[in-house]
């Protein structure tokens, strides 16, 4: 298997992250290919100079033609909603012809296969140990992937990625309508990325000599959920939300977000830094939302 980067890329979940991807990659030149599911999610990217190839990933036929014979592969789909396996990412590989020459593939994972870490500073090292089905469903993405790229002698890159934020995607309606958070003393850490700097991390990750390695991905400034909403509002000019304790929280919060709540870490990023020379735009928050609000 080559190591230099193939021209010819397949993006797989072509959404927030995928979008940004897709855009650095074709003005860089590249033949992009991007899985999308509707025709105005295509029309859009193809603004960008990328081809859409319309997809259902619950619905995969089994002669996918993906627009070409050999690929560099960002994997962004989010698992199914439910369950402890990823059978998207089944499906994928499954439809996956012999045919298709694959050199990288470039998986956003999450954080949460990390489950709870008390608070502790973590490396790549850290034992797995998910405590949510999100958590384990992006576990047996991990472990899916890496089988079929030793069966298939293609090489693998595995980001693991806390909270996104960025212009767009910002909690801006829930500090509008006022919803509660954890009071901050009850806050677990929490870490975060800026979607331009992951975008150009995924590019790192697929363009780098090294192989066949998982990243932490953060800016390296842990905070916490309560003071993040916070300096949001602040940043928005809008309310600050109210805070509630621990037990009105299991109350007035969504099982989604209390899932959020249940685990601690602070993620070590030294070897994302080192490792793929990565520079950050956006190191810590208060860089990363005076972009989003253009001051």
């Amino acid at each position: 298997m080559q190591d230099k980067p193939l021209k010819t890329v397949l993006i797989v979940g072509c959404g927030y992250i995928g979008g940004r991807v897709a855009a650095l990659l074709a003005a860089e030149g590249h033949d992009v290919s991007a899985v999308v599911r509707s025709r105005q999610s295509a029309e859009k990217l193809a603004e960008s100079g990328a081809m859409a190839v319309c997809a259902d990933l619950d619905r995969l036929p089994t002669d996918v033609d993906w627009g070409c014979q050999a690929a560099d592969i960002y994997y962004f789909a989010p698992p199914p909603i439910e369950g402890q396996q990823d059978l998207r990412m089944r499906a994928f590989l499954a439809s996956l012809p012999a045919s298709l020459s694959v050199r990288r593939f470039v998986y956003i994972s999450t954080s949460a296969v990390y489950g709870d870490c008390h608070g502790a500073w973590i490396t790549e090292t850290q034992p797995l140990q998910p405590t949510t089905p999100r958590g384990w469903r992006r576990l047996d993405a991990e472990q899916q992937l890496q089988a079929w790229c030793e069966k298939q002698a293609a090489q693998w890159m595995i980001l693991r990625v806390p909270g996104i934020y960025g212009p767009g995607k910002l909690p801006l309606e829930r500090l509008r309508k006022g919803t509660p958070v954890l009071r901050e003393t009850d806050a677990p850490y929490t870490n975060r990325i800026h979607a331009d700097d992951l975008a150009a991390i995924c590019i790192a990750a697929m363009q780098s000599s090294s192989c066949n390695q998982v990243y932490n991905v953060s800016d390296g400034h842990p905070g916490n959920m309560t003071d993040y909403f916070f300096r949001v509002a602040d940043a928005a000019g809008l309310p600050r939300p109210p805070e509630v304790s621990r037990e009105e929280a299991q109350t007035v919060l969504s099982a989604g977000m209390l899932s959020f709540l249940n685990d601690s870490r602070r993620m070590d990023n030294s070897k994302l830094l080192q490792q793929l020379g990565i520079e950050l735009r956006y190191p810590g928050l208060d860089a990363g939302l005076q972009h989003c609000f253009g001051n």
